[in-house]
């Protein structure tokens, strides 16, 4: 194992060296949830779900007389006045809002609160995974529930105390890439993301091995063909992921699953270098699903499972069959013209031996009686 390792240390060394010492950078995100607020309003404040939530119109006395209005319209119920102050109880996001106070006496506008409603953000949950081995890895990570106001995150990542390299992903918002600084480390990572809002911040921190966080993408264009004269089998074909950067000295091997549609349960085969097999006990004439995973051959887990393709073996062809013992039989049938009265029909002298019969005993008649008259 270790000699196997050295190796292929020493192939990614000689494709590409990596720096050992990498400047230290924070990548700040700004999470999903951003709340657009008026241009007119002077200030922003905030409020956490369930609590009192106090506004001050400016800096106007404590004897001001002041009216307020939210979007509009009157302020009411469940609120209370003191002076230039605006309580509210036990606010929801209903009451996110603009919020306008007017002194009394000239009704004039005096400022304009834009106040927003949310809660503090709770420790964020983090998974890192390296799919692009031995590049790099990622890290990204969510909130188990929505803060509703603006969210911001501070990601720091460590390796053998030096802080690494974060980069922000340019597509997904809550993520972040870093650069392996070597490969086959014996060092923990250390990754630490920092959620923050108005309201509050939380930390959580992830610490793991290299070889723990390895797992390529599935494979990519699998295809099931069937192959001709043979109803038992099917040709499976598939391309390792092309986010996999060095397959030749890291290469995958391959978990291919398969079963009948009929059937809830999968028959399993392991294979290594390769990316083609011959499914050879396939049911005749029944439609299968095909999968394949992928895994580094020697760390990390497996890859999730490729998009479901489905195939049928060969079925032959029936072949019209064309009966022989169907004959035609084609017949000539003769009218007989109706008779012109009841009167009985003239018969028609018989054909055939019964006519050549007659007629020699006819003759032979005449004869005997022409030599009695002599």
């Amino acid at each position: 194992m270790n000699t196997t390792r050295d190796r292929r240390r020493e192939m990614h060394m000689k494709k590409k060296r990596m720096a050992n010492l990498v400047t230290s950078l924070c990548c700040v995100v700004l999470a999903a949830v951003v709340v657009a607020y008026p241009r007119n309003a002077d200030r922003i404040q905030y409020g956490r779900i369930g609590s009192d939530v106090t506004m001050q119109c400016g800096s106007l006395d404590n004897d001001a007389s002041v009216s307020w209005k939210m979007n509009g319209t009157y302020v009411k119920a469940q609120h209370s006045l003191e002076g230039p102050r605006l309580i509210l109880t036990n606010v929801s996001l209903n009451h996110t809002g603009l919020y306008t106070c007017f002194q009394k006496q000239d009704d004039d506008k005096h400022e304009a609160i834009f106040l927003q409603i949310g809660i503090p953000p709770l420790e964020p949950t983090i998974t890192c995974r390296s799919n692009t081995y031995p590049q790099g890895f990622y890290c990204s990570w969510h909130q188990q529930h929505s803060t509703y106001i603006n969210t911001t995150f501070d990601v720091e990542v460590q390796h053998n105390q030096r802080s690494l390299e974060v980069k922000k992903d340019l597509f997904h918002k809550n993520r972040c890439h870093v650069r392996f600084p070597e490969v086959f480390s014996s060092f923990p990572y250390k990754v630490n993301v920092t959620a923050i809002n108005a309201l509050g911040k939380a930390s959580a921190t992830k610490t793991f091995e290299e070889s723990t966080i390895v797992k390529p993408d599935p494979p990519e264009r699998v295809t099931a063909t069937p192959i001709r004269f043979n109803p038992r089998r099917l040709e499976v074909s598939w391309h390792s992921p092309a986010t996999w950067p060095d397959i030749d000295n890291f290469p995958l091997k391959y978990f291919l699953r398969y079963r009948p549609l009929i059937r809830e349960q999968w028959q399993h085969v392991e294979l290594s270098d390769t990316t083609s097999h011959n499914i050879t006990d396939a049911y005749a004439g029944k439609e299968y699903i095909i999968q394949v995973a992928a895994k580094d051959t020697e760390i990390g887990t497996w890859s999730d499972w490729s998009v479901a393709v489905h195939a049928t073996p060969w079925i032959e062809e029936p072949v019209p069959v064309v009966s022989t013992t169907e004959v035609e039989f084609h017949t000539e049938t003769k009218t007989s013209p109706m008779p012109c009265s009841n009167a009985p029909q003239k018969a028609e002298p018989p054909v055939g031996g019964a006519a050549t019969v007659i007629t020699f005993f006819s003759r032979l008649l005449l004869g005997m009686l022409l030599l009695l008259l002599m």
